[in-house]
């Protein structure tokens, strides 16, 4: 069973028909909108400042997110996929964004809607991701545009398949 734990007087908030795997561990001011999954040895450590997570948002294995005391806070939009072992710390993701494998987010990162953050990017402290680009390397930078409408689409259908992922996890005893 997930360890889901309370902090400094949060508790963590969980919307409907959200996934929370066996290991994963979630504590304090921790809020997730509907259908969301918090997959295996993932960590949310809202015990400094908040984290705030929006619908159909996918945190995959190993992923860690947390923030600086007093200063930064976690907000993350609607149909966002974070790939594996990625740390997001004190950053702002927009809808429609998925974050390669990998991939570290540092204080006041801001990520633009309908955008990738390719695996292994590093994003310095106070990055700005346009809207409708793709960042990569070491430190992550601008490499082109992408089709915002098209890639919005793309990122809801990837929402929905981990809706149905978590789903099956559901159905075993």
């Amino acid at each position: 069973m997930a360890l889901v734990k309370a902090v400094r007087g949060f508790s963590p908030r969980f919307g409907k028909n959200c996934y929370l795997a066996d290991n994963c561990t979630i504590i304090g001011d921790v809020e997730t909108g509907d259908d969301c999954s918090i997959w295996f040895n993932v960590v949310l450590r809202g015990d400094v400042n908040s984290i705030r997570i929006g619908n159909r948002v996918n945190v995959q294995d190993n992923s860690v997110m947390h923030c600086t005391f007093e200063k930064t806070t976690i907000e993350i939009g609607s149909n966002v996929s974070i790939g594996h072992n990625v740390i997001v710390h004190g950053a702002h993701i927009g809808d429609n964004v998925l974050v390669g494998m990998g991939a570290i987010l540092m204080d006041d990162v801001v990520v633009g809607s309908n955008s990738i953050i390719a695996a292994g990017a590093v994003l310095l402290e106070k990055t700005r991701v346009e809207p409708g680009t793709i960042y990569a390397g070491v430190p992550a930078r601008r490499i082109k545009d992408i089709d915002s409408q098209q890639f919005g689409e793309m990122m809801a259908r990837h929402a929905g398949n981990y809706v149905r992922y978590a789903g099956w996890y559901r159905e075993q005893p």
